[in-house]
């Protein structure tokens, strides 16, 4: 299967890992404490991802016109620095690893003006029929961008805590 794009293609054009448009914190995010309430990093990362896909081509239109999207099968996420009401924020997206089915993806939020990382997360998502509402390949298209995006990250230094896991701190 060939991995390369049509000529038009932008996608590998972008800087690498993928970088998100620059987003705002809305005023309803933030919590008593007074910074971004945990549940909206993970709607940060899901805009950030949603972009992404668009240029896969697997957003909306794909969904409504060929039956296929895409679900999250496992999440970690890792809060490092609070972000505040007024912080731009900016994700870069890592395509770990690839295959028929399956993409894994790490993401980084920092603040878009001083780049200091505030949260990661760390992504399965598995291809789906909505159909039959089960797994399915991803079409050869399709798999095409996928692998040719996942090439390109290839050569991306891998960031600090791809693969950690949920454990007690180590004294």
């Amino acid at each position: 299967m060939t991995t390369t794009l049509a000529a038009d293609d932008d996608l590998l054009l972008q800087p690498m890992p993928f970088l998100s448009s620059v987003m705002q914190i809305e005023p309803q995010w933030i919590d008593y404490n007074g910074h971004l309430n945990m549940a909206y990093y993970n709607v940060m990362f899901d805009r950030a991802i949603d972009e992404l896909w668009l240029k896969l081509g697997i957003g909306p239109t794909y969904m409504k016109q060929r039956h296929g999207s895409t679900f999250t099968a496992e999440c970690h996420v890792r809060y490092l620095r609070e972000i505040h009401l007024g912080d731009p924020v900016q994700v870069s997206i890592l395509l770990v690893a690839a295959d028929e089915k399956w993409l894994h993806t790490f993401e980084e939020l920092r603040h878009a003006g001083e780049g200091w990382l505030s949260a990661t997360s760390e992504n399965m998502t598995i291809h789906i029929d909505m159909a039959a509402r089960k797994t399915a390949p991803f079409p050869p298209d399709i798999r095409t961008r996928i692998d040719a995006l996942a090439n390109a990250h290839r050569a991306v230094a891998r960031p600090e805590g791809i693969g950690r896991k949920v454990a007690m701190p180590s004294k």
